[in-house]
């Protein structure tokens, strides 16, 4: 990859970051949580995405780039209101913008008719004419005349460089009349400012449209012609403004390359007497004090003594430094330190993955090494013991850190789900609200990407087929606009995302009719309520009574279903007529490795992940009981908790084990609800590599995975909540068995 191409990586990599930022600013000001620094926030994601689009000559997003902050530079200034019309206006002009990104990175037309449109939506909601394109500004008519060097009277350097006298009269209205301020600005620009595509000339020419300007180059600090930097900064601008602005209105100037440059501006008031001026000041001064003041009422109580004793006019304290920016820097160390995350680096995730595979080789070797020592009956005292105990727990550190590697938060899917929530409630004419929670709960990364397809399926399910329309809504006591709600949070070493809506719920016998007219049921079928609700993730099921963009081809659900099932997770329904339906995804936190119990059943090693065991027993004849014509039940502590025998669940066997031969398993399951598998006998725990089936093999019943024993045998990994679900249902069992036996 040559340099350029590298260069411009890096770019749509740091745009996925603006772009992140941006979303999540507009988000919070459609929720009213935002302030003008999330203003800021987001107009400076777009700015950095305009510039680097420059840089590399992509005209088309540097043309709506340009319209967009135009229009959010309104908002931030006070001129354009922000309504939740024009915040939904902001949402559907970042979605153009990260569609642009996006073409611009992989390639495609773009939709010009859209981008048109939103273009010209933009420019009347910020009063402006749109431009049919962004020309750059023309050069200005320079004149330069040679200056001394500041401090040694030195000229020209051996090379010919000196500091030059630059007017800008070609860049200043002729209806600037010399104003009542004058400014004194040292500006030196530092490499991070050109580095994020910004310009010293575009600066100077916004600072010669305040007013009467004159400039001076100092170029004292180049160093000799070979030694140069290429990406240096070496240049210091002197500038000599007058002009009606205030002080703020220059500032303004600078604000998004205060960080990159070194900045001082001195004001003096022009056409005042030495009386008048000392006036001012103090009044300056005395309206600083003030504002310091009224924020320190806003902060909390510090255990400080007051000062109380007046500061006289001939003893004050020098008057604020000549270089705010900087001082402000210095003045921030301490809390800049503790807000802003750690130094990062961007790795290449195929790296990762490589590392990834690497520890679960060392997790099987390390599991080899202890079977090995088992087998040779060294005692567990011997220094070799002790060195694999050693070994195991350094394994178990790596392994965490480097799980830890590949985890993030869910936050990104969430928020992609927003543009999901916003464009079917435009296509169904309903009105949508998402809500989020647990945005910060962490999962593998590959388990986020492949989360994207399943949970637009249920957004758009949600809005479609979950809410109802506006008037249906009020007509039912709602409010008119719907909620969709997703939820993230850790459960029991899983991470379960729930999605939830406030509408009508399942309507069980349009379902059920459905299912009998497609021939999925039979018409005499007895089901229960979560059973019919399961009807829904048959293949070629809709409830849609039109064929739409949204919904309607009977592709959906069944493929969520399977999505989820290929990450080693499942889906659950919950669902109450007239006030929704909730859709529950459970999933691992990593596609790697986990801790799981090795047991056996009617010979066959299995492994039950350890997450979902609560505690073993040995049954006792006395809390054995028998329920109907096949099931059991153990009573413990008081109650009675169904016993599922998992060689029978898995046609291990065609006759029940005797419990009291074996050993109980109690398990916790996803919707909280306890259960006792019973196996033959408990080997050991252990810490197992997972290998999917599904990529390999195929989906089986009641498995969730394989893995690789100390011993080299293959050993599956039970999924606990499928065996004690097909455990309750004969349909589900026959056909599992129908399915294998056609395989």
């Amino acid at each position: 990859m040559d340099t350029m191409a590298a260069i411009k990586q890096t770019f749509f990599q740091e745009c996925e970051e603006q772009l992140t930022e941006m979303e999540e600013g507009l988000l919070m000001i459609e929720r009213e949580e935002g302030d003008l620094e999330t203003i800021n926030a987001v107009f400076r994601a777009v700015h950095s995405i305009k510039g680097g689009a420059g840089a590399f000559g992509l005209d088309d997003l540097v043309r709506f780039a340009h319209t967009f902050e135009t229009t959010l530079d309104g908002m931030r200034s006070g001129k354009l209101e922000i309504t939740p019309q024009v915040v939904k206006l902001m949402l559907r002009s970042a979605d153009v913008l990260s569609d642009l990104v996006r073409i611009s990175r992989d390639g495609g037309e773009m939709d010009a008719t859209r981008v048109a449109q939103m273009t010209e939506e933009l420019s009347k909601a910020g009063g402006m004419a749109p431009a049919p394109a962004v020309q750059p500004a023309p050069a200005a008519d320079f004149s330069f005349e040679p200056v001394a060097a500041g401090g040694d009277g030195a000229g020209v350097d051996e090379f010919g460089f000196a500091p030059v006298q630059i007017s800008f009269d070609t860049l200043i209205s002729d209806d600037v009349a010399t104003g009542a301020h004058r400014f004194e600005i040292s500006f030196t620009p530092r490499p991070e400012l050109y580095s994020k595509a910004n310009d010293a000339l575009r600066l100077l020419r916004e600072l010669g449209r305040l007013g009467d300007m004159e400039v001076a180059c100092d170029v004292s600090a180049l160093p000799p012609l070979d030694e140069i930097d290429p990406e240096g900064a070496y240049l210091t601008w002197k500038i000599d403004l007058s002009t009606d602005a205030d002080e703020k209105s220059v500032r303004e100037i600078f604000e998004f390359v205060e960080f990159d440059c070194d900045l001082s501006i001195d004001v003096n008031v022009i056409g005042m007497d030495e009386e008048s001026a000392s006036q001012t000041v103090e009044a300056i001064l005395a309206q600083v004090a003030a504002e310091e003041a009224a924020q320190s009422e806003a902060l909390p109580a510090l255990a400080v003594e007051p000062v109380s004793a007046p500061i006289e006019p001939a003893v004050a304290p020098e008057p604020a430094p000549k270089t705010p920016v900087a001082a402000n820097q210095q003045s921030q160390p301490a809390a800049q330190s503790a807000q802003q995350p750690g130094a990062t680096i961007r790795v290449d995730l195929d790296r990762v993955d490589r590392l990834i595979d690497l520890v679960g080789e060392l997790v099987i070797n390390q599991s080899m090494l202890a079977q090995r020592v088992t087998e040779a009956g060294i005692a567990r005292l011997s220094d070799v013991a002790v060195g694999l105990d050693d070994l195991e727990h350094l394994t178990r550190e790596i392994q965490d850190s480097v799980m830890a590697i590949r985890a993030q938060p869910v936050r990104p899917i969430f928020q992609r789900m927003s543009r999901v929530v916003r464009e079917v409630a435009d296509m169904t004419g309903k009105s949508v609200r998402l809500v989020t929670e647990g945005e910060n709960c962490e999962v593998d990364k590959t388990v986020i990407e492949r989360l994207a397809d399943p949970l637009t399926h249920m957004i758009r399910n949600a809005i479609d087929h979950g809410l109802e329309k506006p008037e249906d809504r009020v007509k039912a006591g709602k409010p008119e606009q719907g909620v969709v709600k997703m939820v993230a949070a850790h459960r029991s070493g899983r991470v379960v995302i729930e999605v939830s809506d406030d509408g009508a719920g399942i309507n069980r016998a349009k379902v059920r009719e459905i299912a009998v007219d497609k021939g999925i049921i039979e018409a005499d079928a007895q089901l229960t309520d979560s059973e019919i609700d399961d009807l829904i993730f048959a293949p070629g099921f809709s409830t849609a009574a039109t064929i739409s963009d949204v919904s309607g081809r009977g592709v959906g659900m069944d493929v969520v279903r399977r999505s989820i099932q290929a990450l080693g997770g499942r889906i659950t329904i919950s669902s109450r007529p007239g006030n929704g339906t909730t859709f529950s995804l459970s999933l691992p936190l990593t596609l790697a490795v986990l801790d799981g119990m090795v047991v056996t059943v009617a010979g066959q090693t299995l492994v039950v992940p350890l997450s979902a065991i609560v505690e073993t027993l040995q049954p006792k004849a006395t809390d054995v009981h028998g329920l109907g014509e096949k099931a059991r039940v153990i009573a413990i502590r008081g109650s009675f908790i169904p016993l599922v025998d998992v060689g029978s669940v898995l046609s291990y066997r065609d006759e029940e084990a005797d419990p009291l031969q074996g050993v109980a398993v109690m398990v916790e399951t996803e919707n909280q609800s306890q259960c006792a598998l019973m196996v033959d006998g408990i080997i050991g725990q252990q810490q197992v590599v997972i290998k999917s089936l599904e990529t390999n093999y195929g989906h089986v019943f009641g498995v969730a995975a394989a893995t690789i024993l100390g011993d080299g045998r293959v050993a599956v990994i039970l999924d606990v909540d499928a065996i004690v679900a097909g455990s309750r249902s004969d349909v589900a069992r026959a056909d599992a068995n129908r399915k294998r036996s056609a395989a």
